[in-house]
């Protein structure tokens, strides 16, 4: 039997509620258009109307706003296996951009689609609910991370995170990875400059906490980084 290219979402929701297996038989016979995007590339832009949700197959996304002066904040990065724009489903009008960070494979899946299937299948409706609730308490450990850690903090924190996840997709070891985000995309994640940024790294690499090589990052001794970050991985909700 040919694997279906929309069953990371079935492993990601099976993260949060166990699927019975006619609630992954609906997953998987959802429709979809699979679309290839280049780095930089849209997903969704701020004021959309999306008539779609995008399952994120392969590469990484990031959601974010850009301010009036034209200062960007990232809020979360997204990997394979990640329904990136639930929320649209409901909401209707996108308050946010959605922008690969890297060469991405999506499944974009018709938002009635998704409509139906939490209708008749309410188990994979509260999966997807799930979902979306995480995201959020992701979001809220980033306001955290950048409103009241300091800068060593608060880039230890997005090392641990990134790590934690990775490993958890299946995508990387947690003590080694490559780190998709330029110093610039780092920034407007952690609310900081780019020296500020290239400073701070260097000197998490100079207390022995990490080593670097162009964006490939090796953990040292992570539980030690974990306490220079004041990370606990409570707010992903893995248990």
């Amino acid at each position: 039997m040919s694997v279906s290219p929309i069953s990371p979402m079935v492993d990601k929701l099976r993260l949060w509620l166990p699927l019975t297996p006619s609630d992954e038989v609906a997953i998987l016979s959802l429709p979809h258009v699979i679309r290839s995007l280049r780095a930089s590339e849209f997903i969704v832009r701020e004021d959309d109307r999306p008539t779609h949700s995008c399952l994120l197959l392969s590469g990484y996304a990031i959601r974010h706003k850009v301010a009036g002066n034209g200062g960007r904040q990232i809020f979360s990065i997204h990997m394979k296996g990640d329904v990136v724009d639930l929320h649209n489903s409901i909401l209707r009008r996108a308050d946010h951009n959605v922008q690969a960070l890297t060469a991405v494979e999506v499944a974009m899946i018709p938002v009635a689609a998704i409509r139906e299937i939490i209708t008749a299948y309410p188990q994979v409706g509260e999966a997807m609910w799930y979902e979306t609730l995480v995201d959020a308490a992701i979001f809220r450990e980033w306001t955290l991370n950048v409103g009241r850690r300091d800068a060593r903090a608060r880039t230890a924190h997005l090392l641990c995170e990134f790590a934690v996840r990775l490993e958890v997709a299946g995508l990387g070891e947690k003590n080694q990875y490559e780190l998709p985000m330029t110093q610039e995309q780092l920034a407007d994640a952690l609310a900081l400059t780019n020296v500020h940024i290239n400073r701070t790294l260097k000197g998490l690499a100079n207390e022995g906490y990490i080593e670097r090589s162009k964006r490939s990052v090796r953990i040292l001794d992570f539980h030690q980084l974990a306490r220079v970050a004041d990370f606990d991985t409570r707010y992903l909700h893995l248990d």
